[in-house]
């Protein structure tokens, strides 16, 4: 099978080579999948510069790719939730991402059954984000009618994040452009705050919860309108310690991060707030979950910025990394 796959790591962003490799055979727990579509995301530039191989080291060569749809081809031993034929979709799991390849072998507990009344391409635009957003809502705890600030809510982690959240009963703020108001709004935010017009710590008090999409930079404004006791969950800020045992990472990375993360701990302990950073992981329960949270009268809505093939694999990854993807980036993977 083709593949594309990253052969060492470079700073400045390396060239991925696509060539053919063996088609893995599935263990036990796994299946088979002949991946359809996978999605490009900045994950993938980042672990192509190498930033995230203190959480999850990687080594090369590596078949890349994180996020994917695709048709089971066959089951291992012990493998009984799918079947051949049957359409799913995933987050690669962390300790084994390989979705930019014509196949995969994935653990059946990664995959969910991809709703009816999306396509294959569209599948591929939601485990990441859609993940990150109920990940990120568990941390904290999140119930229905608490009030939800998310920083920067107008991206793709927005997208996906708002109208979850809105789903599961929260009462949603977000911030940016106003040429973003009516499309965020109708995706369920009830406030929406332009940030040329207004600072959102002059509209904001005693929020709930906080998703930071924004970084070091944003966090001490958003524990101000945060409420005492309020947890925040940061996808930009630095790993801590909470996060390195959450994630049951080695004694040393543990300290590592324990002191990585201080700062925003005692931001947060200043008023008994809660301060987690997400990296996130493979789920397939927590998809399923959203396919129920999005049946088909009230669907789930993806934006699909483009498309390019297996061999046009380092384009796709330039377009992600100048930024201006308005949607998901794709990689058309199975030959029609």
């Amino acid at each position: 099978m083709k593949a594309a796959i990253l052969d060492g790591y470079d700073k400045n962003g390396a060239t991925l080579a696509v060539r053919d490799i063996p088609v893995p055979e599935p263990a036990a727990h796994e299946v088979l999948v002949r991946i359809h579509t996978a999605a490009v995301n900045p994950l993938d530039n980042m672990i192509v510069r190498g930033e995230v191989r203190l959480i999850v080291p990687y080594r090369t060569p590596l078949v890349m790719g994180n996020e994917f749809s695709g048709t089971v081809v066959k089951a291992g031993s012990a493998a009984g939730k799918f079947k051949a034929g049957d359409r799913v979709y995933g987050r690669m799991p962390l300790a084994k991402i390989g979705a930019f390849a014509e196949y995969a072998a994935v653990d059946e507990s990664a995959l969910a059954t991809v709703p009816d009344y999306l396509s294959m391409e569209e599948a591929a635009c939601v485990p990441l984000t859609a993940l990150t957003a109920m990940q990120a809502l568990e941390l904290m705890q999140a119930k229905t009618g608490q009030t939800l600030f998310i920083s920067g809510g107008t991206g793709s982690l927005g997208a996906m994040a708002i109208p979850i959240a809105a789903r599961m009963g929260l009462v949603v703020s977000t911030n940016g452009s106003a040429r973003n108001e009516e499309r965020v709004c109708e995706l369920g935010a009830s406030t929406f705050i332009d940030y040329k017009a207004q600072r959102y710590i002059d509209v904001l008090h005693d929020v709930d919860c906080v998703l930071d999409t924004l970084g070091e930079r944003e966090l001490p404004d958003e524990f101000r309108v945060l409420k005492r006791g309020g947890h925040l969950v940061s996808l930009r800020g630095l790993p801590n310690g909470r996060f390195a045992r959450r994630a049951g990472l080695s004694p040393v990375k543990r300290a590592l991060f324990g002191i990585a993360g201080r700062k925003f701990d005692k931001m947060a302990t200043q008023r008994d707030q809660t301060y987690d950073f997400i990296f996130v992981h493979e789920n397939g329960a927590q998809l399923e979950r959203v396919r129920e949270l999005f049946p088909a009268e009230r669907p789930l809505q993806v934006s699909i910025d483009g498309s390019y093939g297996l061999d046009q694999v380092n384009d796709a990854l330039e377009r992600v990394r100048s930024g201006h993807s308005q949607g998901k980036t794709l990689l058309h993977v199975e030959q029609d």
